[in-house]
């Protein structure tokens, strides 16, 4: 069953659970985010539809920053070499004026410097310098 929800109920529902999140941020339909407590989002940024923010572990979003369709952002992992699988989580910081197009996914513990360009489908497991583009492989 599909339901409505008007983006500025989506903003406050967010904030009443602990989101920081600034002016003129848009979050689109379909997005999910898992804790909304360990979310902050700057000025003037936008999520696009079906964006994933699995949260474990605080996800910083900064000014001016576009998160595209269906990207996925997870600071959630597990240590497979462990017997009892614990995790190995990291947060996420996403500077100022980046792009992350469709469908990439940002894995823990990363950083993506400000000005940076996230290819669509692009999987990004390193920090990324300021002004950097990184593209999807074309093997």
């Amino acid at each position: 069953m599909r339901w409505w929800c008007p983006r500025g109920l989506r903003i406050w529902i967010l904030r009443a659970f602990g989101a920081e999140i600034g002016d003129d941020v848009l979050i689109r339909h379909r997005v999910r985010i898992h804790w909304p407590w360990k979310l902050s989002i700057g000025n003037s940024s936008w999520i696009g539809e079906g964006a994933w923010v699995l949260n474990l572990e605080p996800v910083i979003i900064g000014n001016d920053v576009c998160i595209s369709q269906d990207a996925l952002i997870c600071t959630g992992s597990h240590n497979f070499r462990s017997p009892t699988f614990e995790f190995d989580n990291g947060q996420i910081v996403i500077e100022d004026g980046v792009w992350i197009a469709a469908r990439s996914t940002i894995l823990r513990g990363v950083r993506i410097g400000q000005n940076s360009l996230i290819g669509a489908t692009a999987l990004v497991t390193g920090d990324v310098p300021s002004n950097s583009r990184v593209y999807a492989s074309k093997d």
